[in-house]
């Protein structure tokens, strides 16, 4: 029996402008039509044995995770939030408490990032296997990825002495004793580290059981083990997700796994693999782990390209034309624009780093913003009106609410709408529309079986989303 674990948390900041505080590089459609938290899933599903997952993630996504869950029909043991990032130690540890919790068997973990690449399944499926079988003799496994490459952009692990298997099986692969961990090499190390054939990329997967991962934190990581357990002691039920306790996560000491456990444990091993891994943490890996056109060129949406090679380009809301370009990252949305050369893109984090300094708001939230409801997505801005398409779902509504420095002029595109208006109720169909004056109380429902879109003009000497009163709902937010 396995549960994986899904870390969902993180923001993506090297993926910017696509990626945001808000809405990150787990939750988006990198490659392909699926987002990477649920590529991580279907890449389980047809794995003897493995159970719905554990997923743990920012308070803030909690409504975009359970979404994506539920839209490739995965049923999760439980959606943990975090107050505050903590790394992944205190991550892994809630984790292991919740399953020994809430299982009669004490299962296997498979920890896993919400946003790695695998191209090959099947080969990741043999390693797991191979991990598998180790991690039920006690051992914590990780997988390290055969590197192809000299990167510099990834820590190592340096392979120690093979593990034996007490019985043959032609499944299993090679697994081997961790020698040590090595930090980010630079370019010659890297290169030393390929040819030696003695290291691998540290991939940050895992798969221990949940009872020996558990002992090695309460002997090596005391404090964290503590703490997390009085965060989930503490904590509470709230609609499909457990909240931690926000005061005893927060004086969880943070640290990696890494850090915590496997490198002071003496039963740490490695299930080395090469299954076109990638874990998508730049522009330029992105570009690697495209499907490229005739001319090397990864191109995503509507993009019009003459004498352009070896580049990624992205189009989010509009046409993108280039000519003359080379070893080029352009990536377009609504309200920002990246142009970098490819052996630039590291540097994008200084530039996200900036514009947080000067708070600007595209660090934080993209013009769409997707809510537990539905979403909101701003069209015009100016500073005393803004216009807004608002979609919401069917049987979904808004808080009950009211502002006290803005009005709201609503007008309905598709679907039907019931508003609460005061002590007022009413019906809107399509072409129809309502204005709430300033301090009216006032809530927007869809009824109806199909999503419900308008248009929402909002107007006055204020519009900061601060002025909100909200009166009652089901959504902190």
């Amino acid at each position: 029996m396995i549960y994986p674990v899904i870390l969902a948390g993180g923001s993506g900041t090297r993926l910017w402008p696509l990626s945001r505080e808000l809405y990150p590089k787990q939750l988006i459609e990198l490659l392909g039509s699926h987002t990477m938290l649920q590529d991580t899933l279907l890449r389980l599903k047809d794995f003897e044995g493995m159970q719905s997952p554990i997923v743990i993630c920012n308070e803030s996504h909690r409504f975009m995770v359970a979404e994506q869950l539920r839209s490739i029909q995965s049923e999760s043991s439980g959606i943990i939030l975090e107050p505050v990032g903590r790394n992944t130690a205190p991550a892994v540890c809630i984790a292991a408490l919740q399953a020994i919790q809430e299982q009669e068997e004490d299962p296997l973990l498979l920890v896993l990032p919400a946003d790695h690449f695998i191209r090959d399944v099947p080969l990741f499926h043999l390693a797991l296997q191979t991990a598998e079988y180790f991690a039920q003799q006690e051992y914590l496994i990780t997988f390290g990825i055969v590197p192809e490459s000299p990167e510099t952009g990834y820590g190592y692990i340096r392979k120690g002495e093979k593990l034996r298997a007490e019985k043959k099986d032609s499944r299993l692969q090679e697994a081997v004793r961790i020698a040590r961990f090595v930090e980010k090499p630079d370019t010659a190390t890297a290169e030393e580290y390929l040819r030696s054939g003695e290291y691998c990329w540290n991939s940050g997967m895992f798969l221990f059981r949940a009872s020996t991962v558990l002992a090695e934190m309460e002997t090596y990581a005391p404090d964290i083990v503590g703490a997390c357990r009085k965060s989930l002691e503490e904590g509470k039920a709230d609609l499909d997700f457990f909240r931690l306790d926000k005061e005893a996560f927060a004086a969880c000491p943070g640290d990696s796994i890494d850090y915590a456990i496997m490198e002071k444990t003496d039963r740490g091993g490695m299930v080395p693999f090469q299954a076109g891994w990638n874990d998508l943490g730049s522009w330029e890996a992105l570009w690697q782990a495209g499907e490229k056109d005739e001319y090397d060129n990864v191109v995503k949406g509507d993009v019009l390209l003459h004498d352009v090679h070896h580049s990624y380009l992205h189009a989010g809301t509009r046409m993108l034309a280039a000519v003359g370009l080379e070893n080029h990252i352009v990536v377009e949305t609504a309200d920002a624009v990246l142009i970098s050369p490819r052996n630039k893109v590291q540097d994008v984090k200084i530039l996200v780093n900036k514009l947080k300094s000067a708070k600007r708001e595209e660090t934080i939230s993209h013009k769409k913003r997707y809510m537990p409801w539905g979403s909101s997505e701003i069209l015009a801005k100016s500073e005393h009106f803004i216009i807004k398409r608002v979609k919401v779902k069917p049987g979904a509504h808004i808080s009950l609410q009211k502002h006290f420095n803005r009005a709201e002029h609503w007008i309905i595109l598709r679907g039907t709408a019931q508003v609460t208006k005061g002590e007022e109720e009413i019906i809107l169909t399509e072409d129809r529309s309502t204005y709430i004056p300033p301090g009216v109380p006032h809530r927007l429902m869809n009824p109806g079986k199909i999503t419900l879109e308008l248009v929402e003009v909002q107007s006055g000497s204020y519009l900061g989303e601060d002025d909100i009163v909200r009166l009652e709902g089901i959504y902190r937010k």
